[in-house]
Formats: C-alpha cells, structure tokens, sequence
C-alpha cells in the first residue's frame, strides 16, 4: 500500500513539475502577445494621429492654395502684371488685393513683376502700400527661389522659406502667373512657419514627433525649426546640405524600405503606411502619409518605450492576478488527471504494451466497469481487427502498386507522345509565317507579336511582295490548339486561292473571295452545329511610292496612330462565313509618315486580367498604342507584351494573340520598286 502511493504521488509530482515548466514559455507567449498587444494599439494609434493631422493640415493650407491661385488667376492681377505702368490698372489691382490679404490666414500677401524683378509684400502693418520692397536679381542667391519656380514645369508650389530681405519666415505658396504661355510673375500668400508648427506640429504628446516632408524626404516642417529644409520646396535639385528624413535613418536597408513606404503613400493617397526603423540611433515607430492636393507627406516617429499606449497602473496588478488564477488551475487540474485517469492509463499501459510489440494474443484488464474498461474492451477488439486488416491491406497495396506503375507507364509514353506531336505540328505551323519575307522587305519598318495560347492556334498573319506593292494582313480562324491550327492550314490555301483570281491589290475583293470560297468548302448544312468555320480578317495594300493605303476588314478594325492622335478604321461588323453574309468594301485613306499602324487579333483585346479579371478593352488599347506610338516597333511590341503579361498576372491566355505593326517609312521612304518577287512568293501569301 505504502509503495502504491508513493507510486502515485510520483506521477502527480512529475505532472505537476511538468505543468510548471510549461508555464515557463506560457508565461513567455504571454508575454509577446502583451508586447504585440502594444505594438497594434501603437500602430493603430500613430496611424490613427497620421490621418488626423493630415486633415488638420490639409484644410487651411489647401484653402490658402485655392486662395493664392484665384488670386495669380485673377484677370485683373494678369492685367496689372502685363502692363506695370498703367496707372488705372495698377491702382485697380491693390484694391482687388487688399481684399484677398482680408481673407488670407497669413493677413498678407506677395507678387512679383517677372519682367523688372520688382517684390511687393503687403500684410496688415501696410496694408495700402504701392511701392515694391525690394528687387529680384539673378545674382543674388537669397532670390535663387524665385528663378527656380519659374523655370520649374509646376504651376505652383510651397516652399517654406526665411526671407533675408524681409526678415519673415513663412510656408510661402507661391504661383505662377501665366499669359499665353508666357510668364508675368509670380504671386500668392503665405501662413507665419512658427505659428504653422505650433498649430499642427508642435505635440505635448510624449514620444510623437510629427514632420512634413516633400516627395524627394526634404523636410518641410518639423517641431524643430533647426531641421527645416529651407527653400527647398522651390528647387527641383537638392544640395548634399538640405535636411531629409532618408538622412535620419542609420540602417540602408530602412531607408530603402522608408522610400519604399513614401512611394506606396504616393500612389495611393488616403492610406497611411507603417514601418519600424532608427531614427538616430533611436528605434522609433513610422507612419507615412500623403496629401496630394497639397504634394506633402506627413511622417510621424512613435518612440514605443515613452508613448503612453498602455496604462501600467492596473496592467501589471492584471498580469499577476491571472498567473496566480493560472497556477491555482494547474495545480487541481494536476491531481484531478492523476486520480482519474493517470493511474488507470497506467496499469492499461503495462497491458497494451505487449499488443504494441506485436503480440495480439495478449490479454488487458477488461474487468472493471467504467470508461477504462470500456476503453480496453474496444482496445482489444481493435487489435484482432488491425491483425486482419493489415494482412489484408498489405496485399491490396502490392496489387495495386503494381497495377499503378503500369498505368502511369502507359500515361506517360501516351504523353510524350502527344508532346511531341504538338511540337511537330508547331514547327509546321511557324514555317506557314512570312517572318522572313517581312523581315526582308519591310526590314525594322514592322514588328510582329504572334502568341498562340497552346503550342499551336487559329492566327496567323500574312504578307505577299509583289512589283506593285506590298499585302500585309492578320487572319483569326474559330478555335485555336490543333482545330484551329488546321483552320489556318485551311484558311491559307483558300485565300491563296482568292489572291491568285482577283489580285493583290484589291483587300475587299479578296474578303469577298474568301468569304465564297470558304461557304462552297465547308458547307455548314452538312456539319455539325457545335463547329463553327468563320473568319476574323483585316488586309492592307500598299502600292509603292504611294502616300495611300487601302485597307479592308471582317470584324477587325485598322490602327493608326502618331502619339498625339489615334484613329480607329474598323472593318465591316460580320466575320467570314457568319450566317448572314455581307458584302466587303475598300477603305482608301492617307499613308502618314512616321504613323504606326495595326492589326490586331480579338485575343489581345479579350484577354482577363486585373483586379477583377475583365477583358484587356478597346479603351486600354488604343490608349497602349498610343503611348507608345513614338518608339521603335520592335520596341513598341515588347512593351505591349509586357503590359499585357502585367495586366493578366496569375490569368491564363484566354485565346490566340496576334499583333502585326507597320510604318510607312517602309515604302514611302525606300522610293524604289521592291526587289523581283521569287516564284514561291508570287503563289502564296505566306512563303
């Protein structure tokens, strides 16, 4: 009896011991999720600060903008400014003025003659005064500000700067005035730089440094004023000298991620970015703001070790209630285990371990009457059950295992196979494509983007060089992988056929050619309904030494663009072979030099992607085109691969894309007949 409960009080030692060293990291996950804790509600709360003192900025300062623009927009201003020695205009112009420094925050403002050089700066000591305070000069580099806004491609801009000459230190909102594109000063207000910082920058907060900064890091504001990029706001190029924030941070890789946080800010305004780093030696907390009407950013630096986030008068009491109301949970849970189950478990220990060395003859204690003997009652008819069972599944495993390794024998040659067919097929189909030809006649004057969604598709694009002119053209058949591979093989042959009965240089005719030939050959009353047999197709003639094209199309349009202007010259509204026939017409328009055109495949246009996976779109398109308009063509494919690939992401190739682009140089600027034709050229469009 004495060694039976020295047994049992061993094994509730031992579990109670174990229970506290798992405290032990208990206590320690306890405590990262309290530091975790901190760190949100201190997230959250320096975001939360970011996103109102945005607010609180962006108000007066934009209503001081708006203000200042009005007045540089003023006709009376531009008036004055145009002609300085009108003696009506200029007295009509302080008038208006006055009235405007009525209603600036700063009570004062400033315009400057862009011809003389001449400052005038009124604010409420004098009001009415009409002479100018001083003179601009190039020379001087206190009045660098001024020749560098207006050289700068801004309408306006806010410049936080110390006047030298007025001896006043203010957030300057400074704004061009313009006439015709010619310029006639500068004008606009300006809010007192201490008043500003102690309105919105200057905290008793401990711990929170707020500061505003430009796109380059230039610190506009900041609580101290020693650390104020002065003039910065007007200069578009930066000195080694001027304060920025990237100069705060110690570590590289914080800095790269603090520009990182400043761009994101950028493109989306309205969101506040969070990122740890050190600011001068210090670990601080940094969230990044940006307000676009106004160009700033607003960064705020949390110090985690001096914010007030958590109240430790009642957080620490807290903590040392729950791990007293922990142990206590422990320990009776400890001794409840042992006398319930524990000692049970024990004794079927003993028992089961001889079924676990293999031995299913054994016997367990199934006498006893509660869940343990239950429990080894179930335990032993589990036994002689696995014995079974496991004779009987190791069996159907070799059986099967065998039967597998022959079936992914079969699966994989059947594979291969199959691959090698697609391959096969797809160097058929590539040799059909005049990239040589089109590549010695029109030489860097094309460029050609050719994706088929499987290893080989329904497009294909067509060239013919004849004495005359040239034939250019890209053909989209129904379906794509291997029915609409044979549709091209197919479609060749009858627009071969059409091009050699009506000619080159006639698109419409030989739309209307195809159309015929392709009814008499595939007659749909004898197919199934499901296969469908029409055509996409847009031709171009070029004569040569011509200043015009003749284009022709069936539900594909012709692009034409030089970067500025885009048109559109869509072809007719049904395919080839549609039910409903149609008769093709020639379009005759000016071939413009140094103009990019195109043909294009659905493919590209109906391509998913985005954010919601809609169509790529006419729109973007024809947006893409002209973007690029100015470039090489070899250059204007590969970036409309890539901003096609960007803007799929993750979606597959929805259908077969084909791109073809020309210019006119090709012709218009060779001046001379193309070389003769050879015999394979003169019988078929692609060879």
């Amino acid at each position: 009896m004495a060694n039976r409960w020295g047994l049992r009080g061993q094994s509730t030692l031992t579990l109670l011991m174990a229970c506290l060293l798992a405290l032990i990291p208990a206590l320690f996950i306890g405590w990262q999720a309290l530091d975790d804790v901190r760190r949100h509600f201190a997230t959250r709360y320096a975001e939360q600060y970011t996103l109102l003192h945005m607010q609180r900025i962006l108000a007066p300062v934009s209503r001081e903008l708006a203000l200042s623009r009005r007045f540089a927009d003023s006709v009376v201003t531009r008036e004055w400014l145009a002609a300085p020695d009108d003696a009506d205009k200029r007295e009509r112009f302080f008038r208006e003025a006055e009235g405007f420094r009525r209603q600036f925050n700063g009570d004062a403002y400033f315009v400057i003659h862009h011809a003389s050089g001449d400052y005038y700066y009124n604010d409420a000591t004098s009001p009415t005064s009409r002479l100018p305070r001083y003179r601009l000069s190039a020379e001087d580099p206190e009045d660098a500000w001024y020749f560098s806004t207006m050289e700068s491609s801004a309408s306006y801009n806010i410049n936080v700067n110390v006047d030298a000459k007025l001896e006043l230190a203010k957030v300057w909102l400074n704004v061009k005035v313009m006439e015709d594109g010619r310029p006639l000063g500068l004008a606009g207000g300006g809010l007192d730089l201490s008043r500003f910082l102690d309105d919105f920058l200057r905290d008793d907060t401990a711990g929170l440094t707020p500061m505003i900064v430009d796109a380059r890091g230039a610190i506009q504001a900041h609580p101290d004023r020693d650390r104020v990029a002065l003039s910065s706001g007007a200069r578009e190029q930066l000195d080694g000298d001027t304060p920025k924030l990237q100069a705060m941070v110690d570590d590289p890789t914080q800095r790269e991620r603090l520009e990182e946080a400043m761009l994101e800010s950028r493109r989306r305004p309205g969101e506040v970015h969070t990122l740890e780093a050190s600011i001068e030696g210090e670990p601080r907390l940094l969230t990044v703001g940006y307000i676009p009407e106004l160009q700033w950013l607003l960064v705020s630096s949390l110090d985690l070790k001096t914010a007030p986030i958590l109240e430790g008068r009642w957080f620490w009491p807290l903590v040392g209630a729950l791990t007293l109301i922990l142990a206590i949970l422990m320990a009776g849970a400890a001794y409840g285990i042992d006398r319930l189950i524990l000692g049970p478990l024990r004794r079927l220990q003993h028992s089961a371990r001889a079924i676990a060395d293999g031995d299913y003859g054994g016997h367990l204690p199934t006498e006893r009457g509660d869940e343990i003997g239950e429990l080894s009652r179930a335990f032993a008819h589990m036994a002689r059950q696995v014995e079974r069972h496991t004779q009987e599944l190791e069996d159907k495993v070799r059986r099967r295992t065998r039967d597998l390794e022959a079936t992914n024998a079969e699966m994989a040659a059947a594979r291969r196979q199959i691959d090698a067919s697609l391959e096969y097929a797809s160097i058929i189909q590539r040799a059909i494509l005049p990239s040589r030809q089109l590549e010695a006649h029109l030489e860097d004057h094309h460029a050609v983007l050719w994706r088929p969604r499987d290893q080989v598709g329904g497009d294909f694009y067509v060239f013919r060089a004849t004495e005359a002119g040239y034939l250019m053209g890209v053909v989209d058949c129904a379906g794509h992988g291997v029915p609409g591979s044979l549709m091209t093989m197919l479609a060749r042959a009858i627009i071969d056929h059409a091009i050699l009965k009506v000619g080159p240089d006639d698109p419409a005719a030989i739309l209307n050619e195809t159309d015929r030939q392709n009814r008499a050959t595939l007659n749909k009353d004898t197919l199934p309904a499901s296969i469908a047999t029409n055509m996409d197709m847009g031709l171009v003639w070029v004569a040569h030494g011509a200043d015009r094209l003749t284009f022709a199309g069936a539900k594909m349009s012709l692009y034409a663009t030089d970067g500025d202007a885009l048109e559109v010259h869509p072809g007719g509204k049904r395919a080839l072979g549609q039910k409903r026939r149609m008769t093709y017409e020639n379009q005759d328009m000016p071939l413009r030099r140094g103009w990019t055109y195109a043909l294009c495949s659905d493919g590209f246009l109906d391509q998913a992607g985005g954010e919601q996976g809609f169509g790529f779109g006419n729109r973007r398109f024809e947006a893409m085109l002209r973007r690029h308009a100015r470039a090489s063509l070899p250059a204007q494919i590969a970036a409309f691969e890539a901003e096609l690939d960007a803007y799929r992401g993750d979606y597959p190739q929805r259908d077969d894309i084909t791109l073809l682009c020309f210019r006119s140089e090709a012709t218009l600027e060779a001046g001379q007949p193309a070389p003769a034709p050879s015999t394979d050229q003169e019988t078929s469009w692609t060879s």
